[in-house]
This record gives C-alpha cells, sequence and structure tokens, in this order.
C-alpha cells in the first residue's frame, strides 16, 4: 500500500506570530499530517512597492494596503525558523517552506539543511531560484499552478542541470541537455515530485481538473502530487484516490483571523477529517487485482447458489426446465452445470429444493 505524504500548509497563516506558528503545529500533528509547509522570504526581496494584492487578498485584508506592506509583517528570521523546526521535530513531523528569494534557499537547504523545500506555483519561471534550489541536492516538490506543459518542462530542465551540471555556465541549451540526458532524468526521478494545482483561493471545482495528475504523471514520468485551494475537503480526498502521493492543504487555526489565506483554509476539526479520510482511501485503493478476498470467502456460499429439485424428482426422471431450479445457498453443484443436467436421467430420488448432486 502507497502511504500518502500530507502536508498541512500552515503558509503565513501564523500572522507573523511565534506562538500562533507554533500551537498550528501542535494541531497538525494531532491531525495526524506527515509535514508543516510554511513559507520562507525577505519581503523586499520578493515584492516590489509597486506589486498590487490579488483579489482574493483585496477582500481578506486592510484597503489602501500594498502587497509589500501586507506582507512585511508575515515573515520569521532565522532564529524562529528554528524553533519551529525544532517543534516539528519534537512532534515527529517534518518541517517543510517554500523559498521566495535566493538567500531563503540558504537558508532553508544549506543553514537549516532541510532535505525537502517546496517550490511555489509562483516561482516555476524563476530559473535563479530553481537552480540554486537544485544545486543544494534537497528534494523539490514543484508546483504546477497556471503552468501548461511547456512551463513545466522548461522548469524540469532547470533543476536537472541543477543536479547533474555542477557549476558549468547555465544556458537554455544546456538546460536542455541535462534534461534529455540519463543523469539529469534520474536525477529527476529520484529528486522531483509534481504537485498539479490550481492558483486561485479558493479554486473553482470546474477548474480543479484532478485528471491532470494523470496527465502529469504520464508527460514527465514523475511521482505526481496535489496541492489544493479549493473549499472543503471532497477534492484533495479524490486526488487521493486519483492517486496522487502528496496531498498538500492550507490550514488555521481559525478561519475568521485575519489575514489574506484563512478563508480558503481548513480549521483543525477539518484537518483532521481529510486526513481520516485519506488514509481510508490509502486502503481502499489496496491493490489492482480482481480476486475473491479473505473477507468476501464467508459470503460466498451464501450468496451463490446451487442445482436444486424445483419440485420431487423420482430415479429414473429426465432434469427438465420444470424440475431443475437454481436457489441458494452455493454450496452444491454449481449453475454453470444447468445446461449440462438438462435431458439427462436422475440416478436418484430428490426431494423440493434438495441440492442436486
Amino acid at each position: 500500500m502507497n502511504r500518502v505524504y500530507i502536508i498541512a500548509e500552515a503558509g503565513v497563516n501564523h500572522n507573523g506570530q511565534l506562538d500562533l506558528a507554533r500551537e498550528m503545529i501542535h494541531q497538525a500533528a494531532n491531525a495526524g499530517v506527515d509535514a508543516v509547509k510554511f513559507q520562507t522570504f525577505i519581503a523586499e526581496e520578493v515584492i516590489s512597492r509597486h506589486a498590487p494584492k490579488a483579489p482574493y487578498q483585496e477582500q481578506s485584508t486592510p484597503t489602501g494596503e500594498s502587497q509589500l506592506e501586507m506582507v512585511l509583517g508575515l515573515q520569521f528570521d532565522e532564529a524562529q525558523h528554528r524553533d519551529l523546526l525544532c517543534i516539528c521535530q519534537s512532534r515527529g513531523i517534518e518541517f517543510i517552506s517554500s523559498p521566495f528569494d535566493l538567500a531563503s534557499v540558504d537558508l532553508l537547504a544549506s543553514r537549516l539543511k532541510l532535505p525537502l523545500i517546496k517550490v511555489a506555483s509562483g516561482e516555476i519561471t524563476n530559473f535563479p531560484l530553481l537552480l540554486k534550489t537544485a544545486r543544494t541536492g534537497a528534494k523539490i516538490l514543484l508546483s504546477t499552478g497556471m503552468c501548461g506543459l511547456g512551463d513545466i518542462e522548461n522548469a524540469l530542465s532547470v533543476l536537472a542541470f541543477g543536479y547533474c551540471a555542477g557549476n558549468c555556465r547555465p544556458s537554455p541549451a544546456a538546460f536542455r541537455e541535462s534534461y534529455s540526458s540519463p543523469a539529469g532524468q534520474w536525477a529527476l526521478k529520484r529528486k522531483v515530485t509534481l504537485l498539479h494545482c490550481t492558483s486561485e483561493y479558493p479554486a473553482p471545482f470546474e477548474e480543479i481538473n484532478l485528471q491532470a495528475i494523470d496527465t502529469l504523471s504520464h508527460a514527465f514520468t514523475l511521482k505526481v502530487g496535489y496541492s489544493d485551494h479549493s473549499q472543503g475537503i471532497v477534492v484533495p480526498i479524490a486526488a487521493a484516490a486519483r492517486g496522487a502521493v502528496v496531498i498538500e492543504k492550507h490550514f488555521t487555526l481559525d478561519r475568521g483571523l485575519p489575514g489574506p489565506d484563512h478563508q480558503a483554509s481548513l480549521e483543525p476539526s477539518e484537518l483532521r477529517a481529510m486526513v481520516k479520510a485519506v488514509r481510508q482511501v490509502e486502503k481502499a485503493l489496496g491493490s489492482s487485482l480482481k480476486f475473491s478476498t479473505q473477507s468476501e470467502s464467508k459470503n460466498l456460499p451464501l450468496v451463490r447458489k446451487s442445482l436444486v429439485a424445483r419440485k420431487d424428482i423420482r430415479r429414473g426422471e429426465v432434469f427438465t426446465e420444470d424440475n431443475l431450479g437454481i436457489k441458494r445457498p452455493g454450496s452444491g453443484l454449481s449453475p454453470i452445470h444447468y445446461w449440462d443436467y438438462l435431458g439427462r436421467t436422475s440416478e436418484r430420488d430428490y426431494q423440493t429444493d434438495e441440492e442436486i448432486v
């Protein structure tokens, strides 16, 4: 049985408060997730003074505030990252984060030595960040919101180059060569998991396109998961049934808190329900083989049928459609042999409903 790796996406729902982030880790661990994911950035390095807020952010944050002003209060320093990492380790879950600038890649991979880095959908064309992340040797979850297959292939080419080309000079030709090489493909299969994603908050159900999980798997022959921005828990459960190897879902302690992402997030009780449902789906997926299972075996003789006498039959009487019947239980001769018996002479007396032998 393949176990789905479940990530509780804390993001910036801690509102810049360390105590809130700590409590989010505890609630996520209590829900049974495998990891908690945060976001790591230096706001002034990531967002210009002129960048507007997204429409969903405008609806849930103060008006007249720029995106940079909104984000400035949501960043954690290295000491705070270490604090959260230690709490995750004490609770037996993994600490993951998404870097949004080169210095943050250094913090996560080089100083905190995280073995797994999440690259957000908005960074898929940020080739310098992709290259630096791959050169750390960390495994990567590559989110693919807002992408076509060409965008994803280009990003994977950079990652392949970063994993296997050492300190060679980057160039589009070098990226393509690395992607086409056996070494590049081998590195990608070992290191990269794609995440299907719809980058809207909340994502409309009609735009989620879970069948794209299959498309990504076939196109790139990599492991594929799902990063969810829909409301509720139905879609991530369906994604697990579709074969997603990773499920990432935003969560918050309270959807009523101020901030850009709370309203599109699960509360702790909903996160627990999602984890429980995904684990049940894992069990239900089972094997691709079709066979009579152990639990079914006790029902087989009760619900299948046997050849029986529809009425009293005397020795020497011919079996006909009128006197040969098919009834439960299935402990006798299978109805498979029905036509073999029609026209045959009975070798003994039978009472009504007695099994034919």
